[in-house]
């Protein structure tokens, strides 16, 4: 991709930076992430599952503010975990042992290259819209003055930072009442994942097994 491409590219992104483990948008609004564990629903009991359902619809009847659920589904690269099979088969104490591993590691890297095993990752992605903070309201004269509109930029940063860090704790709180934890997002997780997004071609590649 040339510079120019990216640079257009670009343009359609609404992201202006990450700080934090916080999204900052373009047009100022704010974005917290939540990575969350999954619940199999389908092994629960009637009862089970009716307690799960009430509980979400009272964890949604306490948000004042809209939620995105979101699912990423993507090819599970196996082959970490093979070469660490490798490097244990000279370890095994018995020459059965290594060829039951063996065995094993060949299933394995037949069985991947038949079928799409994919791994699926859920996350919460809570807003946050700022009022006109002080930055806005500054004077002429304050506006002038770089290290003034620094400061008032962060503060204003930290303090909607809080608003959003409620809302996170906020959902967090709820989703705990159906059996799903929730844990925000760091700056690296979510680069990582709007990299995913972005760009899935690059990391959901066919998954080549060769020796």
């Amino acid at each position: 991709m040339t510079t120019s491409t990216a640079g257009a590219t670009q343009q359609f992104v609404p992201i202006k930076e990450i700080r934090n483990g916080v999204i900052v948008l373009k047009d100022g609004g704010y974005r917290g992430i939540l990575i969350c564990s999954s619940i199999n629903f389908g092994l629960k009991s009637a009862d089970e599952q009716h307690a799960i359902i009430l509980g979400f619809q009272n964890f949604l009847n306490t948000l004042d503010f809209s939620i995105q659920i979101v699912v990423n589904s993507r090819k599970m690269d196996l082959r970490p975990y093979l070469a660490l099979l490798e490097e244990k088969a000279p370890e095994q104490k018995t020459e059965l042992l290594r060829i039951q591993l063996r065995e094993y590691i060949e299933f394995v890297r037949s069985f991947a290259d038949q079928a799409n095993i994919m791994t699926k990752s859920f996350y919460v992605v809570v807003p946050y819209a700022p009022r006109a903070s002080a930055a806005h309201a500054m004077s002429f004269l304050q506006r002038g003055n770089a290290s003034v509109k620094h400061a008032a930029a962060e503060t204003s940063f930290g303090e909607d930072r809080v608003q959003l860090e409620q809302r996170l704790s906020l959902v967090v709180g709820g989703l705990a009442g159906t059996g799903v934890r929730a844990v925000p997002l760091g700056t690296e997780e979510v680069i990582e994942l709007l990299y995913r997004s972005f760009n899935p071609g690059e990391l959901e590649n066919p998954i080549r097994l060769d020796n």
